[in-house]
């Protein structure tokens, strides 16, 4: 009987434990704009990304004009959308430990950040 007790704790400790697991989170979400003025940003629940940790994230980009993208670059990464086109856009993206830099490639002398992840 306390053998039974036994498997039964440890199936019921194990199964929170691998549903939690980082491949079985869905990725958190971050929210880019460009324009439709001469800004672009990158915001976490609202607040600007500065700083994140290493792990998958979705990327939803809402490109408002079409005069501007979103280029995003960094270890292993290298996406944008296109000038010309306006619209929503979604990346799903592994981010690894580094610097990431995005800008608005015709604009970016002025159009640009970066955040750092550990």
């Amino acid at each position: 009987m306390k053998f039974v007790a036994l498997v039964a704790l440890v199936a019921a400790i194990a199964v929170p434990t691998a549903l939690g697991s980082s491949s079985a989170r869905s990725a958190v979400t971050l929210n880019a704009t460009d324009g439709p003025g001469f800004t672009i940003t990158l915001k976490q629940a609202g607040t600007k990304v500065t700083k994140l940790k290493a792990g998958t994230y979705k990327f939803v980009i809402a490109d408002k004009s079409s005069i501007h993208n979103f280029h995003l670059t960094g270890p292993g990464v290298n996406k944008k959308t296109s000038v010309a086109k306006t619209g929503t856009f979604t990346w799903t993206l592994t981010l690894a430990k580094g610097t990431y830099k995005y800008v608005c490639d015709p604009h970016a002398s002025f159009m640009k950040g970066s955040f750092t992840v550990t």
